[in-house]
């Protein structure tokens, strides 16, 4: 990021002075220019504990973690209409409670991620994040968000695979009436037990954790910026240790070329086929835990290849089954260089670059040429130096004229490009790389999610990450596009792909 680290501060040292202002980073203007009530621009992340916390000890240990981060304490700056840039004012302390409980009951789950999907935190006041705490929270799976926090959810169905009996990818119908069936990453069997973060077995009851949300305000900032917030806040509360584990190494394919083939990107790419829409706009969500895949050692791809791969193979899957046209796949995916350690650049700091796949080469029978394609492909764009957005979007943030002009210029412009908006958006957290140990009673994080929003013309994004051995996957959408038997039916698309990706490597 460009911003300023580190605002002045004021008042013990001489004369009150005004907070200091930083413009808004392209990234952070274009999503600015872009706000729409109907669809917020929140990332949610979830983080489940085994035990309990201290409500006084959290809020101050959290308060603390901000004020050791403090380019988080921003909120947007008045300014007239002709002014040349938004900015950031940096502030000394909260305006506002960030940290909020909420007591246990039986739909609090779900009703905290309806919240994080419905509720944005508003950028005129600073911090643009809400921490909320679920005390009891129960079991994580099983509980997505709905159209309305309160609202009654329809009873959970049987696991497609054991319905099936099959093996092979689960059909729409099938789909229709099934929620959460906590799945792993291996198709059970007929007849087998669920995952057991599924729900509680007959007499068993699940023990009653605590769920962290925080729900960020995208314009402003990113999920890995917060994490790393959240992080310090815990090894503040807890005293344990919390420095990121270093990041996995990759190793170089020797069959390597310079140049890498991909289809053309100037072909409009495939759109995710509508499903059954929900009768009220915004996003829904779905959230489940499958075993990480299995690859071979010192293999040319990354985990990160077969998630792309898998999220290819289920919207290629999806679209023929709604009988869309084959059309080239374009998936963008996010690449984060920052550091994770305390001095991680606070902000929206990824960059975002596209994978294109053409229609015969998503193809789940030559799994083994597809995951070296992915690969090649991906390494490739990630070694490219270029800006976070494109160099098309820096020059349409330049203040060279009144950014209520370029704000109404880059409306248009989105509208009119969004035949050529990616397919959808694979965000790969990987692995998190702190402990989240908060100590004492309350324990080290077993589990955690992420969501990115999910617009239109996109309307479906996927997000993962890595915890205790386990991966979480996140399924978003716009509900203008799908509906809960959709994301369900998808879900169990990925998760048959993913799988296929280990039996299919080389």
């Amino acid at each position: 990021m460009t911003a300023v680290e580190h605002p002045a501060r004021d008042g013990t040292d001489g004369p009150l002075r005004p907070p200091a202002r930083v413009p808004f980073p392209v990234v952070d203007e274009v999503a600015r220019h872009c706000l729409q009530e109907q669809e917020p621009e929140t990332v949610h992340i979830e983080v489940h504990l085994p035990g309990r916390l201290d409500p006084a000890r959290l809020k101050a240990a959290f308060t603390e973690a901000l004020h050791r981060h403090p380019r988080i304490l921003m909120r947007e700056a008045p300014g007239p209409w002709y002014r040349r840039r938004y900015e950031w004012e940096l502030t000394t302390d909260p305006d506002v409670e960030v940290v909020s409980f909420t007591a246990a009951g039986s739909d609090a789950l779900r009703d905290a991620r309806t919240r994080a999907l419905l509720e944005t935190p508003p950028l005129s006041l600073s911090p643009p994040i809400r921490l909320e705490v679920v005390d009891g929270a129960g079991p994580a799976v099983g509980s997505e968000a709905t159209d309305a926090v309160g609202a009654v959810e329809a009873d959970a169905a049987v696991g497609l695979r054991g319905a099936r009996g099959d093996g092979g990818p689960p059909s729409s119908s099938e789909a229709e009436n099934v929620r959460e069936g906590g799945h792993s990453g291996t198709p059970r069997a007929p007849g087998s037990p669920a995952s057991p973060h599924a729900g509680p077995a007959p007499g068993h009851p699940h023990p009653r954790g605590t769920v962290l949300f925080l729900t960020i305000n995208h314009t402003a900032l990113d999920g890995p910026a917060c994490l790393r917030v959240l992080a310090t806040a815990a090894e503040l509360y807890g005293g344990k240790d919390n420095t990121p584990a270093a990041p996995p190494v990759r190793l170089p394919d020797p069959t390597d070329t310079p140049r890498v083939d991909a289809p053309s990107t100037w072909t409009p790419p495939a759109r995710v086929a509508p499903g059954t829409p929900e009768p009220s706009p915004g996003n829904g969500l779905l959230v489940t835990e499958l075993s990480v895949p299995r690859r071979p050692r010192n293999a040319p791809y990354t985990v990160n290849d077969q998630l792309m791969a898998a999220t290819a193979l289920m919207i290629a899957h999806w679209n023929r089954e709604h009988g869309a046209r084959p059309r080239p796949l374009r998936i963008t995916m996010p690449v984060d260089d920052r550091t994770r350690g305390t001095d991680m650049p606070i902000g929206n700091g990824t960059r975002l670059v596209e994978v294109t796949f053409a229609a015969g080469e998503v193809n789940a029978h030559a799994m083994g040429e597809l995951l070296r394609r992915t690969a090649n492909r991906t390494r490739a764009l990630k070694s490219l130096d270029r800006p976070q957005l494109g160099h098309g979007a820096d020059l349409l943030t330049a203040p060279v004229v009144p950014v209520a002009w370029r704000a109404a210029l880059t409306r248009g412009l989105r509208r009119a490009a969004g035949p050529w908006t990616s397919t959808t958006l694979l965000s790969n957290i990987g692995r998190i790389p702190y402990s989240l140990d908060f100590g004492g009673t309350a324990g080290r994080a077993h589990a955690v999610w992420f969501s990115a929003p999910a617009r239109m013309p996109r309307g479906l994004t996927v997000t993962t990450a890595s915890t205790a051995g386990r991966l979480h996957l996140a399924l978003r959408w716009s509900r203008t596009l799908l509906g809960h038997g959709d994301g369900a039916h998808l879900r169990d698309l990925f998760e048959h792909y993913l799988h296929a990706t280990e039996e299919g490597s080389p």
